[in-house]
């Protein structure tokens, strides 16, 4: 474990809050300007007065807003450490805080610790639930951090969880389990019709990562290829690598194939050229789509492709 912890201390964990890319360019443009919020930064302006700064718990509806230069506690307000930080907007100063807070409160000032007690706790007993387990028993409590979604922790636990030596292998197992879902995976898990074949549709959100959600989905199709095809070392069931392909193949910055700027969501995709066409539904987003049948197997065109 000490290799990792070396590892963090000298290269900083720096969670993206943004979720579109004129908001990142835009953070970016803030980070350069004015640095973000680090960790003896904040330890230092703790001491400011505020009862919401005496803990984790404390912290919670902070409320902190940075264009009115209000909070639920204003009369604490001018000697508050928060509006020290010129973040994008107030609330990444209040996220910055809360993980703070909950590494130090939480995790007892060891967030390599804490995540491999937690890890270790939830692996027993064997059984179909115990990814699921592991998975939850860092992100449930972490999504108490504010400004944390289960889009943004699993992206960020899974690079952190992937990044361990191999000697941690529960930490490498369960990086690989975990799986992102934004909008171009769910969007493209609806229009190819496999929501519909899983009887799983449901709004982009939290129902994806609910059971028969868009995560399960992935897992399911991950169940069925071997990733150790495509590269040697890659564990032999790896839903986030899945995943990845899945938004490599739809992202602008990737193939740029199935996406709302090539599709036309009021009507059925026409591309020819898609290398899915012939097993895709071309399901319509903000249109109701004709009947479809759903195969005895829906994983059997899926796990082909």
């Amino acid at each position: 474990m000490s290799d990792l912890a070396t590892t963090a201390k000298k290269r900083p964990i720096q969670i993206d809050l943004s979720t579109d890319l004129i908001a990142e360019i835009d953070r970016l443009a803030v980070i350069e300007k004015h640095g973000p919020a680090r960790w003896h930064q904040i330890k230092q302006g703790l001491d400011g007065g505020c009862p919401k700064l005496k803990s984790y718990w404390h912290f919670h509806d902070c409320r902190y807003d940075k264009i009115s230069r209000t909070c639920a506690e204003p009369d604490h307000i001018r000697r508050c450490p928060l509006p020290k930080h010129d973040l994008r907007n107030g609330r990444l100063n209040q996220a910055a805080y809360s993980l703070f807070l909950f590494i130090r409160d939480v995790a007892d000032g060891d967030l390599v610790g804490w995540i491999d007690r937690q890890l270790h706790e939830a692996n027993a007993p064997p059984g179909p639930d115990r990814l699921a387990r592991m998975r939850a028993s860092l992100i449930e409590p972490l999504r108490e951090v504010y400004g944390l979604s289960d889009k943004v922790l699993t992206m960020a636990l899974s690079c952190i969880l992937l990044g361990a030596p191999k000697k941690m292998s529960l930490w490498t197992e369960v990086g690989g389990s975990m799986t992102a879902i934004d909008t171009l995976v769910h969007n493209f898990l609806h229009r190819t019709g496999i929501l519909h074949r899983f009887d799983a549709k449901h709004a982009y959100g939290l129902a994806c990562y609910r059971p028969g959600g868009c995560a399960d989905i992935i897992q399911a199709v991950a169940d069925h290829i071997d990733a150790r095809q495509f590269n040697p070392s890659f564990p032999k069931v790896f839903p986030r690598f899945v995943q990845h392909a899945i938004w490599q193949y739809c992202s602008l910055s990737g193939l740029d194939v199935c996406n709302g700027n090539r599709i036309d969501d009021s009507r059925r995709c026409e591309n020819k050229d898609c290398r899915v066409r012939l097993m895709c539904d071309r399901v319509p987003l903000r249109k109701a789509a004709a009947r479809i049948t759903a195969p005895s197997n829906p994983l059997v065109s899926i796990s082909s492709a």
